[in-house]
């Protein structure tokens, strides 16, 4: 079996579990309580802060630990909408593309709190037009919520001038980099707030963060017993946060050699996928992309028939993001993008690891999918 739907979740990294062994056996303590134990976890926990500030550029304070990019997305838009509100802000800026945890806090908060959301137009490839943000910007926005690299067609957005539109107007900009930490560098961008999730990296599910810069209010969602500076309550994952921080870690060492690689050959393959299927059509923007994401539409062939049929020759793919699978309505994101939703319903997501593959993979990977596609289409 070849996997290749990484950006759903990554396998944990061997260097990760020996990293988090010790917090999961022998040094269990709570790191709230007064005690060795207790001390000994939480040296840990400020340990691990201060290495996933470092990888994002932030300050150690500025990490809050969760239980992944969905709860660290929810806390970043509601919790600085809803801080911003004693002060009159009650204006929230985000994209048609953006992930359902974005999208829906966005929905919540107007539902509930009267909070006004302008929703950015992409173009075809998924991109943000700095001019098309600026000119939703009002004296009353709280904040400006965007995804950093999309989840489903790999578009990478031009953070620098996202950022730059955002301070200008004085508006905190927070950056969902559920899919980049990893690929993409994350320091110097500008942005207020990041998310990041540990299963994409190779740590395990369950563990994530939110890296919010001091000078920015914010509410917290969970209530109790005030850890993580009252922003967060709850007992931490101990285990989970020297995970996180070893698997961002990890990524970052390797990020300059293994994402060329990683990108070279999957621009083999999707060059490939495109010879050989006269019906592909790449999905998103393709230069500023993921290194190893693709994703196709196949006009004329249902793209679940067609992950049926890698299955059985060995690939596993997706048909878009993991939080929508099984879903029967067509990906918003390619809605957005401008794709008809009979084409949108064909598509089909290839995302590649970390690790470079043969020499040849690509070629022979391009070949299945092309069988695959055939096999559906009758042809």
């Amino acid at each position: 079996m070849l996997y290749l739907d990484h950006a759903a979740t990554s396998p944990v990294r061997p260097e990760v579990l020996e990293a988090m062994q010790p917090y999961l056996t022998g040094v269990f303590g709570n790191p709230s309580s007064h005690h060795t134990a207790g001390e000994a976890a939480a040296n840990a926990l400020d340990d691990a802060r201060a290495r996933v500030a470092r990888a994002l550029g932030m300050r150690t304070g500025d990490v809050i630990f969760t239980a992944g990019g969905t709860e660290a997305n929810n806390l970043a838009v509601k919790g600085i909408v809803l801080a911003a509100l004693a002060t009159g802000r009650r204006h929230l800026v985000t994209t048609t593309i953006e992930h359902e945890s974005i999208l829906e806090s966005a929905a919540y908060l107007t539902r509930f709190h009267d909070v006004q959301v302008s929703m950015v137009d992409v173009d075809g490839a998924g991109r943000i037009d700095p001019s098309a943000l600026t000119s939703v910007l009002r004296d009353d926005t709280a904040l400006i919520s965007l995804g950093h690299a999309n989840n489903e067609i790999g578009t990478v957005q031009d953070a620098a001038a996202l950022a730059s539109v955002a301070r200008d107007a004085g508006v905190p900009l927070h950056l969902d980099a559920v899919q980049s930490a990893g690929w993409l560098p994350l320091r110097d961008l500008g942005a207020d707030a990041i998310s990041i999730a540990g299963h994409k990296l190779g740590a395990p599910k369950g563990i994530g963060a939110l890296a919010v810069r001091g000078r920015v209010p914010l509410e917290p969602l969970l209530h109790g017993g005030g850890q993580e500076r009252g922003r967060r309550s709850g007992t931490e994952n101990v285990a989970g946060a020297v995970g996180l921080a070893a698997a961002l870690e990890l990524a970052e060492e390797e990020r300059a050699s293994h994402a060329a690689q990683v990108a070279a050959s999957t621009a083999k393959f999707i060059a490939g996928v495109q010879s050989a299927v006269p019906q592909a059509e790449l999905t998103g923007d393709p230069v500023r992309r993921l290194p190893g994401t693709a994703s196709f539409t196949f006009a004329g062939v249902s793209g679940e028939a067609v992950l049926l049929e890698l299955e059985r020759r060995g690939v596993i793919s997706s048909s878009g993001s993991a939080c929508a699978a099984g879903s029967d309505e067509p990906s918003h994101v390619l809605l957005a993008c401008g794709i008809a939703p009979e084409v949108a319903q064909t598509s089909v997501r290839f995302t590649f690891g970390r690790d470079p593959l043969p020499a040849d993979a690509p070629e022979r990977l391009a070949a299945l999918v092309s069988d695959a596609v055939a096999a559906v289409s009758g042809s």
